[in-house]
């Protein structure tokens, strides 16, 4: 394997390791507390920006290894296809291993490289599904004990609701006194109006 294969070999490895260190579960005082160094500390914030050029480089050589997979196949059916009509072996012997040997370490390669590529993307995912459930979470207890903006929301809401109950108090109160005056204004006019008087 060469070099930089041998880097990518690594860092799928401690992208293995990182990513069973985000499942284990923690108490939340300390996950918040690492995630919180994660995403401020500057020196963090270099060493995830050299990752994203790294793994620039790393789809440049799976797009070169896939080429080379595609390549050896296609050489691989060119040697079938001329072969064929003669009735010959494929490839004789060592030109058969050779091509063998140059198909397994280029699909080895795409592979590594492939693997490596969505192993980043699921880390990167699962951090920010981490850090939006740290925020969750931390909102869920500001809303248990009452801290926070959504607590003075509420408060001001229930002060809200009172002084509605109270309006509609008065209301009501302005509507019995209302209905007691329109009856005693009705009576006062039965009482005034004198009763007609039938014809025998």
């Amino acid at each position: 394997m060469t070099l930089y294969y041998s880097l990518v070999f690594l860092l799928l490895v401690s992208e293995m390791f990182i990513f069973m260190a985000l499942i284990i579960p923690m108490p939340f005082t300390w996950r918040r507390k690492l995630f919180t160094f994660i995403s401020e500390n500057p020196l963090i914030a270099k060493l995830q920006y050299g990752l994203k050029i790294t793994f620039i480089f790393i789809l440049i050589l799976f797009i070169d290894s896939v080429n080379r997979v595609y390549r050896v196949q296609m050489e691989l059916a060119a040697a079938q296809k001329d072969n064929r009509g003669s009735g010959a072996d494929v490839l004789g012997g060592s030109a058969r291993m050779e091509v063998q040997a140059r198909k397994f370490y280029s699909q080895r390669n795409m592979y590594l490289c492939g693997f490596t590529l969505f192993l980043s993307l699921i880390l990167n995912r699962t951090y920010v599904m981490i850090l939006e459930v740290l925020r969750l979470e931390e909102e869920v207890k500001a809303h248990r004990s009452g801290k926070g903006g959504s607590g003075a929301e509420v408060a001001q809401l229930k002060k809200q609701l009172e002084a509605a109950n109270r309006d509609i108090a008065n209301l009501k109160s302005q509507g019995e006194g209302f209905q007691r005056e329109y009856n005693r204004l009705s009576d006062e006019k039965v009482v005034a109006e004198p009763t007609p008087k039938k014809d025998r």
